[in-house]
């Protein structure tokens, strides 16, 4: 067992960490790539070892009966059992037939043809942004648009109508607690959000069987439907959800981080505004410094060696994504921010065959937000101090007050 380890990650878990965690990240990577925490515990830092974990299928998730070992409350919670069928959780063969179907309808095609809905719904948001700041007052950066876009975003992906689409945010919102939670008792209201919108789902489901629409649902309705019915109902309704409430959480995060850094960097502001900085670079990088998701779920080790540290099979392993990302072996300077650094390829969105399946959109809503955002308030400034998220896993802001000039 290594001692510093453990005092670093116990570090990671007080308020002063969770605010700033990259200086006890460096002294994490002072202990290599990976280290044990304790008897079949280890934590895993180093850029090369988590990719290899995040690649590798022999490092597997933890099953429901596992889980159960250790938590035996998981159990009790419809939220947390209704996330272990999430493509996110699941190992071979399920994870790739469930996510092999939802592929087949979640295509490049799809997305893409977004881009004309996210550019309205941009422009919107920062109309009513424009008319909140018009006499000085400051604008709530998160409230009214970072996380309002997402939200409205994957509700326009999937199918969910106009009328409908207001409720979502804090349904969204409650059931992402399953990402980041310190006690059971905060899960019940993810508990009563997950079964409205699994309801809400079903419902929506029967009415595209009766009637399809150019929409991802009707597209995974006629997959759930055909005869040899290799999608399930359960497994249509809950990996929407999540759907829903991972491309809301990690969008809604990279926007807010990367906002807070062009607040306190003018010069960087211009350059984006300009596009001498490219927004897709700029993007990267801030999934790369800050990233929106620190850590990865936990894997189930076999016998190997990662990172210099032999593993037993058995062993729990905690990737630390926020950590690899500012990993010195990899990447120069890692706690400069640079959008034009040589080196790619953050860890943010996983990687392997649990590869975040809605990246490409993450990717093409800050590449219509951030150019709109600057264009339209070029003196947009800091407004209030801002309230940092107090989880682990998720790193955002809760609020972040601005000036919009």
């Amino acid at each position: 067992m290594t001692t510093d380890a453990v005092h670093i990650l116990q570090a990671l878990t007080t308020p002063e960490g969770k605010a700033d965690p990259y200086p006890l990240y460096a002294e994490l990577h002072d202990l290599g790539e990976a280290a044990r925490l304790g008897p079949g515990q280890v934590i895993v830092m180093g850029y090369d070892a988590i990719n290899a974990v995040l690649r590798d299928p022999g490092f597997r998730h933890a099953d429901l009966a596992t889980i159960a070992l250790v938590f035996p409350d998981w159990g009790e919670h419809v939220s947390l059992r209704h996330s272990a069928d999430w493509i996110l959780n699941l190992n071979e063969p399920e994870h790739t037939r469930i996510r092999g179907l939802i592929a087949k309808a979640f295509t490049a095609r799809r997305v893409a043809s977004l881009q004309p809905a996210i550019e309205r719904m941009t422009d919107e948001l920062l109309d009513a942004m424009a008319d909140r700041g018009a006499d000085g007052s400051p604008v709530e950066f998160m409230h009214d648009f970072a996380y309002l876009l997402p939200v409205t975003v994957i509700c326009e992906l999937i199918g969910i109508p106009e009328s409908d689409r207001e409720t979502f945010r804090p349904i969204a919102r409650a059931i992402a607690t399953v990402f980041d939670f310190e006690d059971f008792d905060q899960l019940r209201a993810a508990d009563e959000a997950t079964v409205e919108l699994e309801a809400y789902y079903t419902g929506l489901a029967a009415q595209r069987r009766a009637k399809p629409r150019d929409d991802l649902l009707s597209a995974l309705v006629g997959i759930a439907g055909e005869q040899d019915g290799r999608l399930s109902d359960a497994e249509l309704t809950r990996n929407l959800t999540l759907l829903l409430v991972a491309g809301f959480e990690t969008t809604t995060n990279l926007l807010g981080n990367g906002l807070q850094l062009l607040l306190h960097d003018q010069a960087l502001a211009t350059a984006v505004r300009t596009g001498d900085v490219p927004v897709g670079s700029f993007a990267e990088e801030v999934l790369r410094f800050d990233s929106p998701v620190q850590l990865a779920t936990s894997r189930i080790g076999y016998e190997t060696e990662l990172g210099g540290l032999h593993i037993d099979a058995g062993d729990h392993l905690m990737p630390v994504l926020g950590a690899g990302n500012r990993d010195p072996r990899k990447f120069t300077a890692p706690d400069k921010f640079d959008p034009m650094r040589a080196e790619a390829g953050p860890l943010s969105f996983g990687g392997g065959a649990h590869f975040c399946v809605g990246a490409a959109l993450a990717r093409l809503e800050a590449a219509v937000a951030f150019p709109r955002l600057l264009a339209r308030f070029p003196a947009i400034a800091p407004a209030g101090e801002p309230v940092r998220r107090t989880g682990l896993v998720l790193r955002g802001f809760d609020i972040l007050p601005v000036a919009v000039g």
